[in-house]
């Protein structure tokens, strides 16, 4: 599946409530987390959304008009390892917790 990764002003963070009230956009699996937990020094959330190209095509066009940044697909790779070793390190807590 694809997906594309936007870097949020805090400042804009409460426009992703806005993107996710569009019915093609709410189909997709969004994601958001803070630059601080993913061991990033940025005052910045990132939006990962993961979906059909039409749905991502949609998400861009309006996170767009919402100020939000398109990471390049570099970048975008290299935020996508960190949320996915963070979404290990949950899961293997949990493990532990529940094991």
């Amino acid at each position: 599946m694809s997906y594309i990764i936007f870097e949020v002003k805090t400042d804009d963070v409460g426009n992703i409530n806005k993107l996710m009230k569009d019915d093609l956009v709410s189909r997709q699996s969004l994601l958001t987390r803070d630059a601080s937990a993913l061991d990033i020094d940025k005052d910045v959330s990132y939006l990962k959304i993961e979906g059909s190209e039409e749905g991502l095509e949609k998400a861009t066009d309006l996170a767009e008009e919402f100020g939000f940044t398109k990471l390049s697909e570099e970048d975008a790779e290299e935020i996508n390892k960190k949320i996915l070793a963070e979404e290990e390190e949950a899961a293997d807590g949990m493990g532990m917790i529940f094991g």
